[in-house]
């Protein structure tokens, strides 16, 4: 896909993962909607991965460590053809392949049940881990918060990581600089994010994790570094794309009512309008 392309699916992303929540009356809008670019950028360009075949051996693997924000997740999975988007009016409703956070058991497309936060990059590194053992080509990309990294547990997996010299694996950090609580430097600073990650020996990339150029570099410049696994430390806005989602805690873990809804959709339409006008 290209740019423009790439800027459309996501705004498709966005608005699928709406549906869900609106549906669900809950889960969490504000870090699946800063994460939507990232998602759409690595099911629709980087990852190799087949719908009609989810468990191929070959793959590449994804892990969701932060698994609250699993609606972009199943958006996204939702469109790239895991399973249909009607789908996703069944998020967190009882019996659904929809969970409040990522189930391997049920869901087409996912390699990793998550939502115990900080646990996620410790699978992804064990997934790195074995494909490198086995002499396999596949690459392995794990997605955490920003918060998330205030756990004990994403250090360990980082220095396994290091160690190992686990070149096949990709960490990425959300870091839209809030949690549920607040801001992260107020509640538990993890600044600064990329000198941690380069002390546990990985190449960091810094940017704008809601823009497709600098999206689309960084991946590149991850999958042609070797000797060392990746962190590629995303700045992105938290409910980037919904006006008066964007920057607030608040919208965190809260569903939209009918009318925020409604303003959030038509918000998102007209932003694919201008795209397809561009």
């Amino acid at each position: 896909m290209n740019k423009l392309e790439l800027q459309k699916m996501a705004v498709e992303v966005r608005k699928n993962l709406l549906i869900g929540l609106h549906a669900a009356k809950a889960g969490h809008p504000g870090g699946s909607l800063s994460a939507a670019d990232i998602f759409t950028y690595l099911y629709f360009e980087e990852m190799n991965v087949d719908p009609k075949n989810p468990k191929w051996e070959d793959r590449d693997r994804f892990v969701l460590s932060k698994g609250h924000t699993a609606p972009g997740l199943y958006a996204t999975l939702a469109l790239k053809g895991f399973f249909p988007v009607e789908e996703m009016t069944t998020l967190r409703k009882l019996g659904s392949r929809l969970q409040g956070h990522p189930c391997v058991q049920y869901t087409p497309g996912i390699d990793m049940s998550s939502g115990s936060l900080g646990q996620g990059i410790s699978a992804a590194v064990g997934m790195a881990l074995s494909a490198k053992m086995d002499g396999k080509e596949y690459r392995t990309y794990t997605l955490l918060g920003d918060g998330e990294i205030q756990e004990g547990q994403v250090w360990e997996a980082a220095m396994m990581a290091g160690h190992r010299k686990l070149d096949n694996l990709c960490v990425i950090v959300d870091n839209n600089n809030l949690q549920i609580d607040g801001a992260i430097d107020t509640v538990c600073s993890p600044y600064p994010i990329d000198k941690k990650f380069e002390a546990f020996n990985f190449h960091v990339i810094n940017i704008d994790g809601n823009d497709f150029d600098q999206i689309d570099a960084a991946f590149k410049e991850a999958k042609a570094t070797k000797g060392m696994p990746t962190a590629i430390i995303c700045k992105t806005i938290k409910g980037k794309g919904v006006s008066f989602m964007e920057n607030q805690a608040g919208w965190h873990g809260m569903a939209p009512n009918d009318e925020q809804f409604a303003q959030a959709m038509e918000e998102l339409e007209k932003a694919g309008e201008a795209l397809c006008q561009m």
